[in-house]
């Protein structure tokens, strides 16, 4: 792992387009802002760590399955009722 230390208003660049800027610190926290490609995920530590938690209970993959079945659905029932609309 390489650390760096930064001040407020310095920051630095992950592969030449992504952009970490240290915004502040205030006591024990620091807010950073992070400019990314938009097909770059950018995610709390926190999140991805409840995603792999969540994907390890059992029927994870029947639950993913069933919301990405849900979601297609009423997508394809939104551009229905679009495409019904008169113009």
């Amino acid at each position: 792992m390489l650390v760096l230390t930064r001040k407020i208003d310095q920051g630095i660049v992950i592969a030449g387009n992504i952009y970490v800027h240290v915004l502040g610190v205030e006591r024990d926290r620091v807010k950073i802002g992070i400019s990314a490609p938009i097909d770059i995920p950018v995610l709390r530590l926190e999140l991805v760590d409840r995603d792999r938690e969540e994907q390890m209970k059992p029927g994870a993959v029947e639950n993913r399955a069933r919301k990405a079945s849900n979601s297609s659905r009423s997508s394809v029932r939104a551009e229905k009722e679009s495409s019904a609309e008169p113009n």
